[in-house]
């Protein structure tokens, strides 16, 4: 008999991002002529929810669109990755959830987001979120719907003992209490120098930040430090894993795909260290796409690049 996936429940944004690509970034005041211009499916919670169905999770998301034309295709989307959606609400008196990334030819970007529908997330919210609680197996939150409603149902999750995985993105102030309720924070590198006060820019200052992090009440720290790998340290191991050899593209999402691979990992019972190898590997692949949720990649090209660059 076939073990049944994790069930996942993914609290947060979806948006619809409108990407340009140019050579580098412009200065204040200066156009600069782009390649090309693109639209896809994103949103960190959409994004994260797509990676967990790809991983093999039973992947559910809980949040708002707009009343505008983005808002059928956000859903449909969702739906075709086999995300369940039936927890997303529309909101018909606002946009949906926008971003504006500007990408350079190192792959590197910049975003601007507007979150519309996102921030009018609420007591609907929290209700699904607390209905689908009983049998998950994790909670994924990031920072794109109001501390407050992550708050509510973290504590939600915690009374149930399912894990509560927080990506502090994009950065505004958190609260403490929201750290001691986290089984798992997972900050890059500005995300984390946001959280303890001074810059993480590898591994020695992202030990600093974990163990800084450790204190306040986390119960594990991930640092993702992109072409560096990522650092990880719980109340009983700590280590970097580094990354896996791959031609980047387009960073875009790249920490998404990151966090529902480690999802998925530690609700089916890996260790710490396998799920952050596990999670490299997934960031790593989405760094060869364009795109948000399309870059997500699926299990079984994870297990390869795993098997073809860790044996």
């Amino acid at each position: 008999m076939s073990q049944q996936p994790p069930k996942l429940i993914v609290l947060g944004g979806i948006n619809m991002d409108l990407v340009t690509f140019s050579p580098r970034f412009p200065r204040p005041g200066e156009t600069v002529v782009g390649s090309r211009f693109i639209t896809y499916a994103g949103g960190k919670g959409a994004n994260q929810a797509v990676a967990a169905a790809k991983m093999g999770a039973s992947s559910m998301m809980v949040g708002k669109v707009g009343g505008d034309i983005f808002g059928p295709q956000l859903l449909n989307g969702l739906t075709a990755a086999g995300v369940n959606v039936s927890g997303v609400a529309t909101n018909p008196d606002v946009s949906s959830g926008i971003a504006v990334i500007s990408v350079d030819e190192t792959a590197q970007n910049s975003i601007t987001q507007i979150l519309g529908a996102n921030d009018t997330c609420g007591t609907e919210q929290a209700s699904t979120v607390k209905q689908e609680l009983p049998g998950a197996a994790g909670l994924l939150l990031q920072l794109e719907t109001s501390i407050g409603l992550s708050l509510e149902v973290a504590y939600d999750a915690r009374s149930l003992s399912v894990m509560v995985m927080l990506d502090p993105g994009p950065v505004r102030p958190l609260p403490e209490e929201l750290l001691r309720i986290c089984d798992v924070i997972t900050p890059n590198e500005t995300e984390a120098q946001a959280l303890v006060g001074f810059p993480v820019t590898g591994p020695e200052s992202a030990t600093k930040a974990a163990y800084a992090l450790l204190e306040r009440g986390v119960g594990a720290a991930v640092i993702k430090l992109g072409s560096q790998g990522a650092y990880f340290a719980d109340a009983d191991n700590q280590g970097i894993v580094q990354p896996f050899q791959v031609d980047a593209v387009d960073s875009v999402a790249a920490g998404d795909a990151f966090n529902g691979a480690l999802a998925v990992s530690l609700a089916e019972g890996k260790t710490l260290e396998e799920g952050v190898t596990i999670a490299c590997a997934a960031g790593g692949l989405a760094v060869t796409q364009t795109g948000a949720q399309d870059s997500m990649p699926e299990r079984v090209s994870v297990e390869d690049l795993i098997r073809s660059q860790r044996r």
